[in-house]
């Protein structure tokens, strides 16, 4: 290991980021069950033998087997099978690869844009940054899923069935981060307020620098922290907008497996006996869920400017 790596590795263990994170439990445990449920989810091959997306590998006689704890289940699948003989484990796993890119995808759409129009507001000021806010305020108005609805049912007036099944993912996408930028937005606005009336922001305007150099080389990584922060509990709520909507049958095709739809599914056998269908993809979402909105309220402790 060279003397970089060392340096590098000696700056992260004396930072007050992993001195607060080795001294919070709450933040470790998030943290491991993430790893793992982001390790099982993007290699499930490794984790699983089952491909529920392989007709040849299914059989209808395993349909609605149990648990394997149960009197009637049986050791290889071992939170039972669905109504088509698929293992319920690889597909819970298959399901949350695609909602765990659908909520990274929106989030990054959500904060590419918010942040830049929240950074160029707060800049520029004006009525540009009026007509921005004014803007954003409306649309805090309308609940994102109500949002991510109208956006859903515009796309399918526009394109054609068929496209719009292939297409189904990038519009649930699009919906779901056009729906959340406001909150980057508002958070990169008031941020870049306190950040413009700094003297190295007044030392770069007297040289010459540009104003696009002003505010994304300077101006932009010392307002991060408080966008990260709203990053990491945007994912959870994106997850769960996403299993929303595919629960109403606007989301992914049924095709596609993600954790709304298995939820969905399963909730058509909820009450003749087969809980567990819509039971562990439901635990599993409020896991995941949970785990990240507890490595949120960490981030915003830690990176919060007005407790370092």
């Amino acid at each position: 290991m060279d003397n970089n790596n060392i340096t590098l590795l000696n700056k992260i263990k004396n930072s007050d980021i992993y001195f607060s994170f080795i001294k919070s439990p709450t933040a470790i445990l998030s943290t491991l069950i993430l790893i793992i449920i982001f390790f099982c989810s993007f290699f499930v091959e490794l984790v699983t033998p089952y491909n529920p997306f392989d007709p040849s590998s299914l059989s209808l006689m395993d349909a609605f087997t149990p648990p394997s704890w149960t009197e009637d289940g049986l050791p290889k699948f071992i939170l039972g099978t669905d109504g088509q003989g698929r293992d319920m484990l690889a597909t819970i796993l298959y399901g949350s690869r695609i909602s765990l890119i659908v909520g990274f995808s929106a989030v990054i759409f959500a904060l590419v844009l918010g942040v830049g129009l929240g950074l160029s507001a707060g800049y520029f000021g004006g009525k540009y940054e009026m007509f921005v806010m004014r803007f954003t305020d409306v649309q805090l108005t309308v609940p994102s899923i109500l949002m991510a609805l109208l956006v859903d049912g515009i796309a399918r007036g526009i394109i054609s069935r068929e496209l719009h099944d292939e297409m189904a993912i990038y519009v649930l996408i699009f919906a779901i981060g056009i729906s959340e930028w406001p909150q980057f937005a508002r958070v990169s606005r008031a941020a870049t307020l306190v950040e413009k009336n700094k003297d190295y922001v007044s030392a770069s305007t007297i040289i010459g620098v540009s104003n696009i150099i002003i505010m994304f080389k300077h101006i932009l990584p010392n307002i991060m922290r408080p966008v990260l922060v709203i990053g990491t509990i945007g994912l959870a709520l994106a997850i769960i907008a996403e299993a929303t909507l595919s629960f109403l049958g606007v989301g992914v095709p049924p095709t596609t497996p993600s954790l709304g739809t298995l939820i969905r599914l399963g909730n058509d056998f909820l009450f003749s006996g087969e809980w567990w269908i819509t039971f562990f993809p439901a635990i599993f979402l409020v896991i995941l869920a949970f785990s990240i909105n507890l490595l949120g309220d960490w981030m915003r402790d830690t990176l919060n400017p007005k407790l370092n």
